[in-house]
């Protein structure tokens, strides 16, 4: 497993001199949301207008409020990933699950959607009229101090010293794009992200507000789960409530989040192959207790 920890911002041992690149899987939504928020405070979006030609806002969009469908539901998407297959164009994906058709009303459900968050990056791309990876580039990694992070291409980018060259995935599999870069660095951005460094804090508030989902999941450390903008966010037992993103792809799992008590914060990211949700999960709470010196 890599692991990076934080604490009130800083790293009790600094980052290796060689740090692998891994897969970020859906901790990019994190920073998709980073990025759509940093067009709203400079007024080329708005959260609660419904955007051109579409039943939703861009507040559902990032909640996954907005009634989208997820390619995820489908058999021969798991099926054609098994088989290392190339990755369907985006027409083709949204032909297959009947992506154009809403599956409830616009703000009164709930369902994850990888749909939604590529329609996301379009948004991103078509406003701030540059290619994705500049505009994350430009608006959230730079002002952030991130610098070895990009977005992966092809295969190759999946391949590496610490994940061996065995796992060949077509990268494109990830509609709203795949960010790769160290754990140390994933815990940085989420650090300062939810420190206020990049965003007002209306706006941060704004990307805080949680929607609920359920009670206590089987298996994961949460007992009152919800999500936010781009955000997962909810409280673990404790009274602890802890904001970022876990993410899966084959054969590895990826988990950022930060927590606070009092003047006191948190920040851990963990990297595993072959692991669960829920055990890097814990092993990330475990790390984030430690850090504020929580003794159970």
């Amino acid at each position: 497993m890599l692991i990076s920890v934080l604490s009130n911002g800083q790293s009790p041992t600094p980052p290796a001199q060689f740090e692998p690149a891994v897969p970020w899987w859906s901790f990019t939504k994190t920073v998709l949301a980073a990025t759509a928020l940093t067009l709203v405070r400079d007024g080329r979006l708005d959260l609660d207008a419904q955007l051109p030609e579409r039943a939703y806002t861009l507040r559902q969009l990032l909640r996954h409020e907005a009634g989208l469908a997820d390619y995820g539901e489908l058999p021969e998407y798991h099926a054609a990933v098994a088989n290392h297959e190339a990755a369907w164009s985006a027409d083709e994906m949204m032909r297959r699950i009947d992506g154009h058709q809403l599956r409830y009303s616009p703000g009164t459900g709930w369902r994850y959607s990888n749909v939604g968050y590529m329609l996301v990056a379009r948004l991103i791309e078509r406003t701030a009229d540059l290619p994705l990876e500049e505009a994350v580039k430009q608006r959230v990694l730079a002002p952030l101090g991130i610098s070895t992070t990009r977005f992966a291409t092809e295969r190759a980018d999946l391949h590496g010293e610490y994940l061996g060259s065995s796992l060949n995935y077509d990268p494109a599999w990830v509609y709203h794009g795949l960010l790769i870069g160290p754990v140390s660095q994933a815990a940085f951005l989420l650090d300062r992200l939810l420190a206020g460094e990049l965003l007002p804090a209306n706006l941060l508030q704004d990307m805080l507000t949680t929607r609920v989902l359920g009670g206590p999941i089987t298996g994961r450390p949460w007992v009152s789960p919800g999500y936010a903008l781009g955000l997962m966010r909810g409280s673990i037992e404790g009274g602890l409530t802890l904001s970022g993103h876990t993410g899966c792809g084959p054969g590895s799992v990826v988990a950022v989040y930060r927590g606070s008590v009092g003047e006191k914060s948190a920040c851990c990211a963990a990297f595993s192959r072959d692991s669960h949700e829920g055990d890097i999960e814990a092993h990330v709470v475990q790390q984030i207790r430690k850090a504020l010196g929580i003794v159970r």
